[in-house]
């Protein structure tokens, strides 16, 4: 078992890291930091605990650390929920320090040397790891996306063998993106928000980088552009969007890619049987029915129409962001960079 910790873990994303490493079979769950107030107290007294899920009970014996280098002595991999403010000192600290860091924030996802992973979709980034520590670094910082990127970039999965040059995403995204005290109920009850604060140019930029090919030792962006506009609906977890794309193969051709999809990366703990379902039924994906399929791992796919354009979810705090961390960790170890 690999000793791991979780920075941020009393926060909306921190509690998913919580709920995920708890009972997984390759991580133990040694260590979780937070605000200094929380320090020295055990987890279980200082976390509201507010997920859609029994508490684990293991995880609430744990006394909280502050969230600094110190703290870490003990583990081998970090998972960082920290806000992007906060994030990149301790995070570069940590790498610095021998760690390595599974990170959702977004202060190093941009960063030459630091891999923006899918596994389903760019394993082969994990290269960038190899030239981190020719640099100098004894451990590593690996990200992964946006939350609303991955969603997006997952239904690229199945037919990423089809040409295309331009991509426009229209996103209805939930309310857990924003954490827990995000978006005042006065902002967003019998409304809908149309400004994310840097999300559309984070999913314009983020998918260039994940869709790009490894070049020795930096990442090629991918050969199409992407406009993105972002919203904020009422609803609790996940994340909603339509797609078009200027794909020319027929709409059949596309619908049997979907229908076909295998995975290219096969028998990691937290990966799905389905990382990507296609949905036939008219009025489908939905949120509130389709957001917890593959445990919150598998984004959901359907009203694929002529154009082509279709319809994606995923959610988001799950498959797009602790979730996502997790997995890219499991890859990681999978290829003995642990």
């Amino acid at each position: 078992m690999i000793n791991v910790g979780v920075l941020g873990a009393t926060g909306a994303v921190g509690q998913r890291f919580v709920q995920l490493l708890a009972e997984h079979p390759l991580f133990h769950l040694k260590t979780l930091t937070a605000s200094d107030r929380s320090a020295g107290r055990l987890y279980r007294d200082v976390v509201n605990w507010r997920l859609d899920v029994p508490f684990p009970k293991n995880a609430g014996n744990i006394t909280v650390s502050r969230t600094d280098v110190d703290s870490l002595k003990d583990v081998d991999l970090v998972f960082s929920a920290l806000p992007a403010e906060i994030a990149g000192k301790i995070e570069t600290e940590c790498a610095e320090a021998g760690i390595g860091v599974c990170s959702n924030a977004a202060t190093h996802r941009m960063e030459p040397d630091i891999p923006l992973v899918i596994p389903e979709l760019n394993p082969d980034h994990l290269g960038l790891i190899d030239v981190q520590r020719d640099r100098g670094r004894d451990g590593f910082i690996v990200t992964n996306p946006n939350c609303s990127t991955i969603v997006m970039c997952m239904s690229f999965a199945p037919i990423r063998q089809f040409s295309f040059t331009d991509v426009r995403v229209a996103t209805l995204q939930a309310i857990s993106g924003a954490g827990f005290a995000g978006i005042p109920a006065m902002t967003i009850f019998d409304n809908v928000v149309p400004y994310i604060g840097s999300e559309e140019e984070k999913m314009e930029r983020e998918t260039q980088k994940i869709m790009g090919s490894l070049d020795g030792n930096s990442i090629r962006p991918a050969p199409f552009s992407v406009s993105a506009c972002c919203h904020r609906v009422p609803v609790i977890d996940g994340h909603t969007m339509s797609l078009w794309l200027d794909i020319k193969e027929p709409v059949e051709t596309i619908r049997e890619a979907f229908m076909n999809y295998s995975p290219p990366i096969r028998d990691l703990p937290s990966q799905p049987p389905f990382s990507v379902q296609f949905m036939t039924e008219q009025d489908r994906p939905q949120p509130r029915l389709d957001r917890m399929r593959g445990n919150g791992m598998t984004v959901s796919v359907g009203r694929l129409r002529e154009g082509i354009r279709y319809v994606a979810m995923g959610h988001n705090t799950i498959r797009g962001a602790a979730g996502a961390s997790v997995l890219n960790a499991e890859l990681i170890h999978s290829r003995k960079y642990l």
